[in-house]
C-alpha cells in the first residue's frame, strides 16, 4: 500500500471542514451547493482543442456565500487517451457584481502515467496557477472583459529540446502567458447571442518584441495576436412546464494557430 502523503491528508480535512460548515450552515438563504455538467462535441478553450476529436463530459462542483465561490470543474474525454482536467477555483465578486477576482489552480492529468497532483515544485509541476480579473458587464452597458495571467507552474514550454543546440533554451522561469478577452451581450428573442474576441500578448519579460523567450511559446502562441474570436447562441429547451436545458452553440475561429471549430453542448 502506498503512503499517504501529509498534503493528501491535508486536502481531505478541508473536504470534510467544508462538508461541515455546509451542513451547518444550509439553512441559510446566502449559502448554495452548486452542481451542474456540461456535455459538448468537442473541449475548446480559448481557442484550443483540449480534448482532441472526441465529446466531453465537463462536470461541476461550487459552494457558494453571497459574493464568494469556490469549487472544482473538470473535463473528460470520452474516448481515446487524452488529457483529463481537474481544476481548483475561487472567485470573489465585487461591484455591485460588475467584476469578479478569480484564481484558478489548472491540472491536466493522462490516464496513462503517474500524474504526480501534490507535485507543487515550480520546475517539475503540472499545475498552472492563473490569475483573472473580469467585468461582467450590466443591463445597460452588456460588454463583458477578461484580463487573465498565468503566474506559476508549468507554463513554459520549449521549442528546442536539444540540448547540443545554440538556440537550446535553458531558462527554467515561466512564460506569464496572458490572455485578454471582450464580449458582448445580445439577446434577438428569446436566444442569448454572445459575440467575442480573445488575444494574447507578448511575454513583458521577454527581450524580444515580437516572440517570447527564444526556444520557448507562451501557452497560446508564440507572438502577440487573436487567438480566440467567435459567436455563441444560447436557447432554452423546454422539458416540461418546470425543466428546461439550455442548448449553446458555438462557431470558433484561432486565426494565429489556422485552426476553426464548430462547438455544440448541452448544461445540466
Amino acid at each position: 500500500m502506498k503512503k499517504i502523503t501529509t498534503k493528501a491528508v491535508l486536502i481531505f480535512i478541508i473536504f470534510i471542514q467544508v462538508g461541515v460548515l455546509f451542513s451547518q450552515e444550509e439553512k441559510k438563504s446566502d449559502v448554495q451547493l452548486n452542481v451542474g455538467v456540461d456535455l459538448t462535441n468537442r473541449f475548446i478553450w480559448r481557442g484550443m482543442n483540449l480534448g482532441g476529436n472526441t465529446p466531453s463530459i465537463q462536470p461541476f462542483l461550487s459552494v457558494s456565500a453571497k459574493n464568494f465561490e469556490a469549487g472544482v470543474w473538470s473535463a473528460y474525454s470520452v474516448g481515446g487517451n487524452f488529457n483529463q482536467e481537474f481544476d481548483l477555483f475561487a472567485s470573489y465578486t465585487f461591484g455591485k457584481n460588475m467584476f469578479s477576482i478569480v484564481f484558478t489552480d489548472y491540472f491536466s492529468a493522462s490516464e496513462t502515467v503517474s500524474n504526480k497532483y501534490f507535485n507543487y515544485k515550480s520546475e517539475s509541476t503540472g499545475h498552472i496557477f492563473e490569475g483573472m480579473l473580469q467585468f461582467n458587464g450590466t443591463e445597460k452597458f452588456p460588454v463583458t472583459a477578461v484580463a487573465a495571467l498565468f503566474f506559476y507552474g508549468a507554463d513554459a514550454e520549449s521549442l528546442n529540446n536539444d540540448p547540443a543546440s545554440s538556440e537550446f533554451n535553458t531558462r527554467t522561469g515561466i512564460q506569464y502567458s496572458n490572455y485578454f478577452e471582450i464580449g458582448y451581450n445580445a439577446q434577438i428573442k428569446k436566444i442569448a447571442v454572445n459575440p467575442f474576441i480573445g488575444f494574447t500578448l507578448t511575454n513583458p519579460e521577454s527581450t524580444d518584441s515580437t516572440i517570447g523567450f527564444i526556444g520557448e511559446t507562451g501557452f497560446y502562441g508564440n507572438k502577440a495576436g487573436i487567438v480566440n474570436l467567435g459567436i455563441t447562441a444560447i436557447k432554452e429547451i423546454k422539458i416540461n412546464e418546470t425543466f428546461s436545458v439550455p442548448l449553446s452553440t458555438s462557431v470558433i475561429i484561432n486565426p494565429q494557430a489556422e485552426n476553426v471549430f464548430f462547438v455544440v453542448g448541452l448544461s445540466f
